[in-house]
């Protein structure tokens, strides 16, 4: 210490020769929040043509990328061209697993029947994408599945490969590019626009197997991404994605992030999945009925949340472009979202002009330990916002006090800091009432490490405005 105020890093006191000595001080500097950019993760499935191997992270910027890096029609490549469709800014990194050794293809089926009457054309919808190909009158069903077959050859961003059945020339068969069980979930449909010409479809299936996603995680483990999407929607796969998420955002590794997760699947699936997960950390996005298999679902739910900085903002009705407008029949109603969201899953919705929107972004965690209701974690802006206040007051404290002595006048100093990065968080409408909770910010000296100082910080946070409720009083 040089003198009663003002303390020295790099001049020392003891010094004799004259001279004017100057140093540069930046601990007090910044006095903002910091910013909250969001890095978004996704863990992909990949094929050997791909240049980037497996358990390797590589930034992605476009859809081209990801094809070259992992693919192209592969797991990962299109869930990077879903997530990049759905947020274009988003900051996004990629790993891919390999095929699992034991790993089984999807495969389904289309058969055409009839012989064509006139001019025109028939398609395949695979997750939304047609593969089209017109129709002269008196084509045969062979024919048009030799002319499909080809057309699927032109359109190599499909998660599918097209063959004819060598047994049964008018049999499409329809095989996934990946190995797992998560292909059975990409959607098939057949359209006739030509008089005399049907088809019959036999659904994806058969699939088995999914790889791990263990090794990923692992080898991102100290990246310190924000948000993570998982490409399978099992319960492994979403329970390593738990362990991950606690291991990442614990009180020792301090880098928290939140998982992602997609559901075409029913409410009541959706609801077993995600009561086996009860995570407060993890959010599974339920679109009903969609052709979009889990992990393109997940891909643009994640982006959406990136696109969102603010951690308390709601993320009500926000739009998912690129995901399928359901069939009016399958889309949910008012009493299958309600239950949706009181059982841990966030519903999405068609909305005006037939966008795509979520309806209310919530967590898997609705009860404690003892399997008691808890709605601490309901809302996923709750946890976003804890790990940006810890942030904030990790930040100020490690600005300000890089070299400090643990005295009582330190700790004066330390609890000012807290609260003054409450406050200014408060301004931005993060968290709330700090002048209610402002005695309880408590700082004291450790009673048995010396060198330990520690800290109690109230965190009121500012919770969405989901419901507006009104009384009309009629008056005559």
């Amino acid at each position: 210490m040089s003198s009663a105020n003002i303390s020295f890093n790099s001049i020392p006191s003891s010094t004799r020769k004259p001279g004017d000595y100057f140093e540069f001080n930046t601990s007090d500097a910044v006095n903002a929040l910091p910013g909250n950019p969001q890095l978004v993760l996704y863990v992909g499935q990949r094929l050997t043509t791909g240049s980037v191997p497996a358990l390797t992270a590589v930034n992605v910027f476009s859809s081209d990328d990801a094809a070259a890096y992992f693919g192209r029609g592969s797991i990962a490549h299109l869930m990077a061209k879903a997530g990049l469709t759905a947020n274009n800014y988003v900051a996004l990194t990629m790993i891919a697993v390999d095929d699992d050794a034991a790993g089984v293809l999807a495969t389904g089926s289309v058969v055409l029947d009839g012989t064509a009457t006139a001019n025109g054309s028939v398609s395949i919808t695979v997750a939304g994408v047609p593969a089209m190909v017109a129709v002269n009158s008196n084509d045969t069903p062979a024919a048009i599945a030799a002319a499909l077959v080809a057309q699927f050859a032109n359109q190599p961003d499909l998660p599918v490969t097209a063959s004819v059945d060598a047994q049964t020339p008018a049999k499409v068969v329809i095989s996934a590019r990946n190995k797992g069980a998560a292909s059975n979930a990409i959607g098939l449909s057949f359209t006739s626009q030509t008089d005399g010409i049907t088809g019959t479809v036999t659904a994806m299936s058969g699939g088995q197997n999914d790889p791990d996603i263990s090794d990923a995680l692992a080898a991102v483990f100290a990246a310190g991404h924000d948000i993570i999407a998982s490409p399978f929607s099992t319960t492994t796969a979403l329970t390593a994605l738990r362990s991950h998420l606690d291991a990442v955002s614990g009180p020792m590794e301090q880098r928290g992030a939140i998982g992602v997760a997609g559901w075409p699947g029913t409410l009541a699936t959706a609801t077993t999945l995600a009561t086996s997960i009860n995570g407060g950390r993890i959010t599974l996005g339920w679109h009903n009925g969609s052709v979009l298999p889990a992990w393109q679902i997940a891909a643009a739910y994640a982006a959406e949340i990136a696109s969102e900085q603010d951690p308390a903002m709601p993320l009500d009705t926000l739009p998912l472009a690129g995901l399928d407008v359901t069939d009016v029949t399958a889309r949910p109603s008012r009493t299958e979202q309600e239950s949706a969201l009181w059982n841990g899953v966030t519903p999405f919705e068609i909305g005006p002009g037939n966008v795509v929107q979520i309806v209310r972004a919530i967590s898997t965690y609705t009860v404690n330990a003892q399997g008691v209701a808890d709605p601490a974690l309901l809302d996923i802006t709750t946890m976003r916002t804890l790990d940006y206040m810890r942030e904030a007051w990790r930040q100020r404290i490690a600005l300000r006090f890089p070299r400090a002595k643990n005295d009582a006048k330190t700790a004066v100093k330390v609890r000012s800091e807290l609260l003054d990065v409450a406050y200014k968080a408060e301004a931005l409408e993060i968290i709330q009432n700090v002048d209610t909770y402002k005695d309880a910010f408590i700082v004291e000296q450790d009673l048995q490490n010396a060198g330990q100082m520690n800290a109690k910080i109230p965190c009121n946070v500012v919770s969405g405005l989901h419901v507006f409720a009104a009384v009309i009083d009629l008056i005559l």
